[in-house]
């Protein structure tokens, strides 16, 4: 027996995530929120996509879309594809800047095509749902927080990606500087070494422990716990920017990290009032998503959802 597709819209609002978190190497992530809205619904034949906001006029419109293959990966992991496919796209993740706007398409596809299939969301659960996220992106640091919300550790073994989600404690305050310029994932790993030294790996093992306990249970702790020596340092002279920025913030107390590969930077303690990063860049605080990518029906009331869920700007 094939599957029964549903005859309504299906949205998806998946959010922005900060990956590596400093020490966290392809391991921790957080929700964060900044939303793109997502609808899609079966048609009879073909695929169409309408993007508006982020990535407008810039994105693929038909199959070669990210949601798009996201989709189809999933329909084929539950044995059928639908005729065809309609998606639309409220983007406001900007994209290239390491805040998981790739992770956020992908698990969009993935939850839509959950959605789209009655009982979908019992054929492929949570686990397996992360899975196919994870082997689309290529490592599960940023879609873990995407699908689930909340502070994730990931990681991967022989089943493939698994997480664990975490709640962060109420002292912990997001806010992100976004550049203009792009950066991208595969330029930074590129600057990365093949081997690092051992008492790095130890320094940053401990760190990363730490920060577990800073997010969950102590921000106070946060600073120290941000100090990362795998990535970052070999990373700056790709993103002198970000650099100089992350160590202004860290220069008053701030616990100031790059954002995943950059050129973003996240704080997660309180930023001073007086601390102005400069005209390059924009500042948002945002909250952390608890919720993760929900699957509803209907279509998204896109309006009534600002650029960001709760602000200053800077």
């Amino acid at each position: 027996m094939g599957l029964t597709f549903v005859t309504d819209p299906v949205s998806v609002s998946t959010p922005a995530t900060s990956a590596n978190l400093g020490p966290g190497f392809d391991a921790l992530g957080l929700a964060l929120t900044l939303h793109d809205d997502l609808t899609a619904w079966v048609t009879d034949a073909g695929f169409s996509v309408e993007v508006s906001g982020q990535g407008a006029g810039e994105l693929p419109t038909g199959e070669e879309h990210l949601v798009v293959r996201a989709m189809l990966r999933t329909f084929d992991e539950l044995g059928e594809r639908p005729p065809g496919l309609a998606v639309r796209c409220v983007n406001r993740i900007p994209q290239a800047r390491g805040l998981g706007s790739s992770s956020a398409a992908i698990v969009g596809g993935v939850q839509l095509a959950r959605g789209l299939v009655r009982g979908g969301l019992d054929l492929i659960d949570d686990e397996a749902a992360l899975r196919i996220a994870a082997k689309i992106e290529g490592h599960p640091d940023n879609v873990a927080p995407c699908l689930l919300g909340g502070f994730t550790v990931a990681w991967t073994e022989g089943t493939g990606a698994r997480a664990v989600r975490l709640d962060p404690a109420e002292g912990v305050r997001p806010t992100v500087f976004v550049p203009a310029e792009r950066g991208y994932t595969a330029t930074a790993r590129a600057a990365l070494p093949s081997e690092v030294p051992h008492r790095d790996a130890a320094f940053n093992a401990g760190r990363s422990a730490l920060l577990t306990h800073a997010l969950t249970s102590d921000p106070s702790l946060l600073f120290p716990a941000t100090e990362d020596r795998l990535h970052q340092g070999y990373r700056a002279a790709g993103m002198p920017g970000t650099t100089s920025l992350v160590a202004a913030l860290r220069s008053v107390g701030v616990a100031a990290v790059v954002s995943g590969a950059g050129p973003t930077v996240l704080a997660l303690t309180e930023v001073p009032g007086d601390f102005h990063p400069g005209a390059a860049w924009h500042g948002e605080v945002l909250g952390v998503d608890g919720a993760g990518a929900v699957v509803k029906g209907g279509m998204v009331e896109h309006a009534e959802r600002g650029p960001v869920a709760a602000g200053r700007k800077s």
